[in-house]
This record gives C-alpha cells, sequence and structure tokens, in this order.
C-alpha cells in the first residue's frame, strides 16, 4: 500500500515524500508560486505515466519482446461534458487527460496494439477511471 506525506515547506511548496524519495511540489509564479517544483495536475500525469511505461516494460519483458523505449506524451485540461460523447456526464465540465504512447523497438502492428490495449490495465489507468473515495480524518 502506498503512503506519502505533503507537507507545506515555504509559500505554496510542498515536500512530498515516501520515506526515502523526495519530490518538491509547488504552483508556477502565475498561480502565485515559487515554481520550484511540479504543479498537482503535474504530479497526476506524472503518476499515469510512469506506470503505463512501467506495466508496458514489464508486459514485453514478459512476452521476450523488443521494446526498447516507452515515451507517454500526457496532457490535462477540462472540457465541457457536451463535448464528449462517451462520456456519463452530459452538464457541466469533466476533466480530460489526453495520452500519447509511443513505442521503440522492433514490434510488429498486433504487439503494439496488444501493448497500446495493455496501457489501459495500468494500476493509476484503473484507479482515474474508476470510482474513488476519499476519507478524511
Amino acid at each position: 500500500m502506498a503512503t506519502v506525506t505533503a507537507t507545506s515547506s515555504s509559500n505554496l511548496q510542498v515536500r512530498i515524500t515516501d520515506g526515502r524519495h523526495v519530490i518538491i511540489g509547488d504552483e508556477p509564479a502565475s498561480a502565485g508560486g515559487d515554481d520550484q517544483g511540479f504543479d498537482p495536475y503535474s504530479l497526476l500525469l506524472a503518476s499515469l505515466g510512469a506506470c503505463t511505461v512501467m506495466t508496458l516494460q514489464l508486459y514485453a519483458k514478459q512476452k521476450k519482446w523488443d521494446l526498447r523505449e516507452v515515451t507517454v506524451h500526457l496532457s490535462h485540461d477540462k472540457i465541457y461534458a457536451e463535448d464528449c460523447s462517451t462520456c456519463e456526464t452530459k452538464e457541466g465540465k469533466i476533466d480530460r487527460i489526453q495520452r500519447r504512447i509511443l513505442l521503440h523497438g522492433n514490434l510488429d502492428d498486433s504487439q503494439k496494439e496488444r501493448l497500446r490495449e495493455i496501457a489501459k490495465r495500468c494500476p493509476v489507468h484503473r484507479t482515474l477511471t474508476s470510482e474513488i473515495t476519499i476519507e478524511d480524518s
């Protein structure tokens, strides 16, 4: 089970640790921060990107496929729900994450397609697309 602690630092900076590693979260200067670390949505995208890459590398290794490198480009924005044909929500705005996966190696089209399907099974992807509850104490 993942456990992370976020502690305020200076201005809007946040020290984030899992007990062994440390990263800094911050807001850009335009939002009142000092731009010394990842903003919260970049951290979210980083989690999805890292999980996607690791999942694909593990799967290809298990299959003994020649996957040499995976690059994942991610972006986040908000769109009107009415502009999303596949969304259940039909009013207001919804979050949209766009993910582009680049696969490098000696892979045929069927292997690439399978890896794109497997990307949807990475644990963080599953978490973000499932019902989530956050319990405060």
